[in-house]
């Protein structure tokens, strides 16, 4: 019985199909039918009729879509990029100048010997797990020069033994000593000895730890260097066995960062570089040139989310630094060539003082026409210039820019003897044939 109705229903709806079919047929013919008697009589050929608005919905309705999705991608991006910007730990900087929009402006980078948050192999090798060091000091001190009409990026380094005029704790250290016993109390003493001393107005300023400088390495999943020869540094624990170009991670990219006692082997000996802080800024800059080469060729949203979430570790930013700012810099400068990035060091020679042993003195004019040429009319005039080697404070010569010949650092030599210096158009050009050198694998 159900099947005689089932079969009766699905019969009743194939005729009322066909039905439907030749009624939608004989439509066409006369709709047909009614275009070629209008085109023969030279009447309008008649449109179908479309429902008002249709075409125009579909294109807002898309175009809603659209906006929405990449509102929500940049939108979402963004957010978690001001989530982590938000546990990166800010720090205030007394006298820090604020930044003009468009102009060149400077940040201050310190690299800091805190063994803070060390565990394990890497802090019984830097020295933490035993408690031989304590406290921090300025290991590293870079003013980098940032001029976003220009597109350039240029980098001063100046040694951590460079005698500066103190601005207070004079009881504890007398008036005159080294730039590092700036950073005891934390950057803001810093940045005030610099400007006052040097004239380099500070703007922004970021201080890395030895934990935040090994978790910005592994971040991007390390640098890539070429040692010319195996090398090797006791004090910092650096150990290449084998010469090319190699992917440096972890506690390897601290050691080169901090290797000031760099032995190289070649002809069949160990061979040492006597140049101390001076060769250890050289491996420095080009250690941040190959991260910088590292960072460009981040896209893999994995990865991206790996550095931000390890950057916080051990890396402190001024308050005046806003995520807006850092992501201006990103885009402005992505196209960056980092071998074409200048670097320089303050001309300094060396010399003895009793109480402090071997020290450096800002040298004359040299290192006024370095800071000249860097940061030209940023310049102020300084209020507590750096000691001569005869602990006279002068203030400094007036230069004039030049544009056809830059000077270079000068190399530390053995107590006695002069200092030379390298004259150079593009100073960040001159490596010494030993030291490693950004590669691509």
């Amino acid at each position: 019985m159900m099947s005689d109705e089932s079969n009766g229903d699905l019969g009743g709806r194939s005729r009322e199909s066909r039905r439907e079919r030749k009624r939608l047929a004989n439509e066409s013919r006369l709709v047909a039918l009614g275009a070629a008697v209008d085109e023969k009589s030279g009447a309008p050929r008649r449109k179908r009729p479309r429902r008002p608005g249709r075409t125009r919905r579909r294109v807002i309705i898309s175009f809603i879509v659209v906006v929405a999705l990449l509102v929500g991608v940049i939108g979402g991006g963004y957010l978690y990029a001001q989530w982590r910007f938000g546990q990166i730990k800010k720090i205030h900087v007394a006298s820090e100048l604020p930044q003009l929009s468009g102009k060149p402006f400077n940040i201050l980078e310190v690299g800091s010997d805190s063994r803070a948050g060390l565990t394990g192999a890497v802090a019984a090798q830097t020295g933490a797990s035993t408690g031989s060091v304590s406290g921090q000091r300025s290991d590293v001190v870079k003013i980098m020069h940032v001029d976003p009409a220009a597109g350039t990026i240029t980098i001063l380094s100046i040694p951590r033994d460079t005698m500066t005029t103190l601005l207070a704790n004079q009881a504890l250290y007398g008036k005159f000593n080294r730039i590092n016993v700036n950073f005891g109390n934390g950057p803001s003493l810093l940045a005030q000895t610099i400007t006052a001393n040097f004239g380099i107005p500070i703007n922004h300023t970021i201080v890395v730890s030895f934990g935040g400088l090994i978790n910005a390495a592994d971040a991007i999943g390390g640098v890539y260097l070429d040692f010319p020869f195996p090398a090797k540094d006791a004090y910092s624990g650096l150990n290449i066995k084998h010469p090319g170009c190699q992917l440096v991670t972890g506690f390897q990219a601290l050691a080169v960062a901090r290797s000031r006692h760099y032995e190289w082997f070649q002809n069949g000996v160990w061979n040492y570089d006597g140049t101390s802080d001076f060769g250890r800024i050289d491996r420095q800059n080009a250690f941040l040139r190959a991260m910088i080469s590292r960072l460009k060729g981040i896209y893999n949203p994995l990865s991206i989310n790996s550095f931000l979430s390890k950057i916080p570790q051990g890396i402190e930013l001024d308050n005046n630094f806003t995520l807006n700012e850092l992501i201006a810099l990103a885009v402005k400068f992505h196209s960056l060539n980092p071998a074409k990035m200048l670097t320089y060091t303050m001309p300094v020679t060396d010399s003895q003082i009793s109480g402090l042993g071997d020290v450096l003195f800002v040298e004359q004019p040299e290192a006024q026409q370095m800071l000249v040429n860097i940061f030209g009319s940023q310049l102020l005039t300084p209020t507590d210039p750096p000691p001569n080697s005869a602990l006279q404070t002068p203030l400094p010569p007036v230069v004039t820019p030049t544009t056809t010949t830059t000077l270079g650092p000068h190399k530390k030599k053995k107590h006695g003897t002069s200092p030379t210096t390298t004259t150079s158009i593009n100073p960040s050009q001159v490596t010494p044939y030993f030291d490693p050198v950004p590669c691509t694998p």
